[in-house]
């Protein structure tokens, strides 16, 4: 099949991107009616609908979903090939992150990126919530996963890694000399799968006693605050706690850190890949990485 007419393709781009007809014309310089013609002479080619109407909006069909990723990466790539932005220009960097990652790790090291890129203008947005670069604006985002997620390009940046972490104080009450007793202790945020994989990697059978009530959290930071002030042992990451280490605010009592086969990646859809900000932090991003041992 030869590639359809250039202009219905960009009315299908606009519309599959917001999920509007209204906004697709605004985007477009075009009437609703405009838009919606050269969305019935694609979907007349295709001979299938791209499209379905809902009570409030649309939403994209089957169809519509498996042509709408390429395409819109496509006009991605053509927008910025052609945007050709000089060297002295303020571009905007915006970069979604999970809230402990971003704490502890990233937004220390985002002021360096902005003294060595001083018109790189960068924005940083906490959430677990997977991003739809489609429709939302957002340049790049750093996720937990396999790497494996269709139409964006992935960079490993470091494993996902676990093990106990807990105060002092809390410590000195027990005696922890073999990773089951731990068992003993409130576990903070016990139902964390992690918990289970870091049990089977240290040969304890997590369920020899009954669960108990106790604390469960929204993140690894809100985790370790509660262990810092002792009130049970935590799941932690040693590269993103290492100061408390440090300090002895918490303790480590086994050696052994999981992994549970998962990394934190760096991803943007790939019609990005040569946009001069993204170019700028995905090498100082891996440079971090690199100086960083965990």
């Amino acid at each position: 099949m030869s590639i359809p007419p250039l202009a219905a393709l960009r009315a299908f781009e606009a519309v599959a991107r917001h999920l509007s007809f209204t906004r697709a014309a605004e985007d477009l310089g075009m009437t609703q009616a405009a838009v919606s013609y050269q969305i019935r002479l694609l979907e007349d080619r295709l001979g299938t609908p791209l499209f379905l109407r809902k009570p409030r909006g649309i939403v994209l069909t089957e169809t519509g979903a498996l042509f709408a990723r390429p395409t819109i990466d496509a006009f991605d790539m053509l927008r910025e090939t052609y945007s050709e932005p000089s060297a002295d220009s303020v571009s905007t960097l915006s970069i979604s992150t999970v809230p402990t990652f971003a704490g502890v790790w990233l937004s220390p090291r985002l002021g360096k990126f902005q003294m060595k890129h001083p018109n790189v203008a960068v924005r940083l947005e906490i959430s677990d919530n997977l991003v739809d670069f489609g429709r939302e604006d957002i340049t790049v985002a750093i996720r937990a996963g396999n790497g494996n997620w269709p139409g964006l390009e992935a960079h490993e940046l470091m494993p996902v890694e676990y093990t106990p972490m807990l105060s002092p104080a809390l410590a000195a009450k027990h005696v922890l000399r073999q990773p089951p007793d731990i068992l003993k202790l409130p576990l903070l945020d016990r139902v964390d799968p992690n918990w289970a994989v870091w049990m089977r990697q240290a040969g304890v059978d997590f369920w020899e006693t009954a669960p108990r009530p106790g604390l469960t959290l929204s993140t690894d930071m809100h985790e370790a605050r509660a262990a810092l002030e002792g009130y049970g042992v935590a799941l932690l990451t040693p590269r993103f706690f290492r100061y408390e280490l440090a300090t002895g605010g918490l303790v480590q009592p086994f050696p052994l850190v999981a992994k549970n086969g998962r990394s934190f990646w760096l991803v943007y859809p790939k019609g990005r890949r040569n946009r001069p900000a993204i170019r700028k932090f995905r090498a100082f991003l891996l440079d971090e990485v690199a100086s960083d041992p965990g």
